[in-house]
């Protein structure tokens, strides 16, 4: 009878098995985030869609900030590392010169000075003219003292400056590196967030866009003001005023990560544009912008200023008046006004 027992199942116990049962369950997990616990209806639900997605487009948003940061700090390591580059060919050139002087002078000393002083008087025909050598011998020799240390000195320095070159490049590279990560981020999330949105119907996915016209993640739309008026650009010339009307020429341009324009920009990148056109620095990432001016209440806002979103102030937009803003939401979308209400408020700062 026990030949005809069917073979009793080993567990999994070892690690391979271990790791192909724990990916088997990621991916069914995977596979039903969306599902709930029914089987008959496995589709999402157009809210589902909608919150999965904002969610995604947010956190693509904080990876888009980093990875701007990151690429701020690699343009800065590779214009360091081309200074220190060129001022080493400099320095390299400079002490080159420094050894071929040195050396001719080691060359002239050693062929006047292969017979003693007094045999080289007692043979010259003109002993004045050989004293007025000597003398210019011993000067040389002086010179030469001199010559190896300004060679010593240029080797120093040509060391020196290759050492900090090797570092920036270490820095370049770790940057570059850290940029990569922050781009295959964005994209994965990105990629995620256009499948599920290609569940949709037609129909539902006009309605998602028109609920997220404020930007990513947004809330229900407040009124701007009563009646819903937009404001003019401010024609008073000031700095703020530069920037608003440079906002307002950027509507209807694509949102693109890492973008800073003219054709094209990200939030930071539109801030950043609206205010360099006005004669004003501001640095790269949303993070950076809130502290690069005098913070400001939000019942103080003026056009011009900077207001910020989310915990992680990971989206930026440029304040115009009346409760609204100009902005570049997400992905897809383009520069547009919108409520300063529809996203979850972070601060707001003034940098002129």
């Amino acid at each position: 009878m026990a030949s005809h027992r069917k073979p009793r199942q080993r567990p999994l116990t070892g690690g391979p098995a271990r790791a192909a049962a724990t990916l088997a369950l990621a991916g069914a997990a995977t596979a039903t985030a969306f599902e709930g616990t029914s089987q008959a209806d496995p589709r999402p639900t157009p809210a589902q869609v909608k919150s999965e997605v904002d969610r995604l487009y947010e956190e693509a948003e904080a990876a888009t900030e980093q990875y701007n940061g990151a690429k701020e700090q690699a343009d800065e390591a590779e214009r360091a590392l081309t200074g220190l580059r060129e001022e080493t060919a400099r320095k390299t050139d400079q002490l080159n010169t420094a050894r071929s002087a040195l050396g001719t002078l080691a060359a002239s000393q050693y062929r006047s000075g292969s017979l003693g002083t007094t045999v080289r008087l007692a043979l010259a025909s003109d002993p004045q003219e050989y004293l007025s050598q000597a003398s210019f011998i011993a000067r040389a020799g002086d010179r030469n003292a001199a010559g190896i240390t300004t060679v010593r000195r240029r080797l120093d320095e040509v060391g020196k400056l290759r050492e900090k070159a090797a570092g920036r490049l270490a820095d370049l590279r770790s940057r570059q590196d850290e940029i990569s990560g922050h781009k295959a981020v964005i994209e994965e999330k990105l990629t995620a967030a256009k499948n599920l949105l290609a569940r949709l119907t037609a129909e539902e996915r006009a309605a998602y866009e028109a609920q997220s016209s404020g930007g990513p993640a947004s809330a229900p739309a407040a009124p701007a003001a009563p009646g819903g008026s937009t404001p003019p650009p401010p024609s008073d010339g000031s700095r703020a005023a530069r920037a608003v009307a440079f906002a307002y020429t950027a509507i209807g341009k694509p949102y693109v990560w890492g973008a800073t324009g003219p054709g094209s920009f990200d939030c930071s990148g539109l801030t950043q544009a609206a205010w360099r056109s006005a004669g004003v620095s501001l640095p790269r990432t949303t993070y950076t912008q809130i502290n690069a001016g005098r913070r400001v209440s939000r019942d103080q806002l003026a056009p011009g200023d900077l207001v910020f979103f989310y915990s992680g102030v990971t989206h930026v937009g440029l304040y115009i008046g009346n409760g609204q803003m100009v902005h570049a939401p997400r992905p897809g979308s383009t520069v547009r006004l919108a409520p300063i209400d529809s996203m979850p408020w972070a601060g707001a700062s003034r940098p002129a």
